[in-house]
């Protein structure tokens, strides 16, 4: 993600500078995303509960279920919360294995592998943490031997830059052998794939 890459502290060049090099607007790097308002996070709470009794629920039956608890709900508005939240029905899905033109296929390494000792292998994975006020992204980073959590980190949004961070800081604590993770944009993108390159991780 561009905007990570700009340094706003100690910085040995202006961001105006480094923004023009980047080929990245101002107004996108000093963009702060705008929070949802109350009542939205009255219906992500809402959502988030009757998702984790029924996992299945896609947009239809989540819209129907609210508008049964009195909420004038349209269909767009759910689809839109349960997308930012990172919340879709569970239930078999046609085409699993279609990729987009653009996205870069990596292969499974664990298959057949027994991972037997601290280092040899990581995996990382997103997830969405309701809070009182709001909710924010965690991602952590794992052994997957000793399923100790080697780093994570926060976010309001769901951008490349907390992933990135998480993943410098884990290469600092161990060096493994194999990085495991799903095909999300945020792990498959070229910053993400050239920190693990650059460290000698597959």
């Amino acid at each position: 993600m561009k905007r990570a890459e700009v340094e706003k502290a100690m910085a040995t060049m202006s961001v105006v500078r480094q923004c023009g090099l980047l080929e990245l607007s101002r107004s996108t790097f000093y963009y702060q995303p705008v929070g949802e308002d109350a009542y939205n996070l009255e219906l992500m709470r809402l959502i988030d509960e009757q998702f984790t009794r029924r996992p299945f629920y896609g947009v239809p039956r989540m819209t129907a279920s609210l508008r049964m608890m009195g909420y004038g709900v349209n269909p767009k508005r759910v689809r839109r919360l349960m997308r930012v939240m990172g919340l879709e029905a569970i239930y078999p899905k046609p085409r699993l294995s279609a990729n987009g033109p653009d996205h870069k296929v990596y292969p499974y390494l664990l298959k057949g592998v027994t991972v037997d000792r601290p280092d040899q292998a990581l995996a990382t994975d997103i997830t969405y943490v309701r809070l009182t006020h709001g909710f924010v992204y965690l991602t952590a980073i794992m052994d997957w031997y000793s399923r100790y959590v080697v780093s994570w980190e926060l976010s309001t949004t769901l951008d490349t830059g907390f992933c990135l961070e998480a993943l410098r800081k884990a290469l600092r604590i161990s060096k493994p052998e194999i990085f495991n993770t799903d095909q999300g944009p945020q792990f498959t993108s070229v910053d993400f794939t050239d920190l693990l390159e650059n460290a000698g991780t597959k």
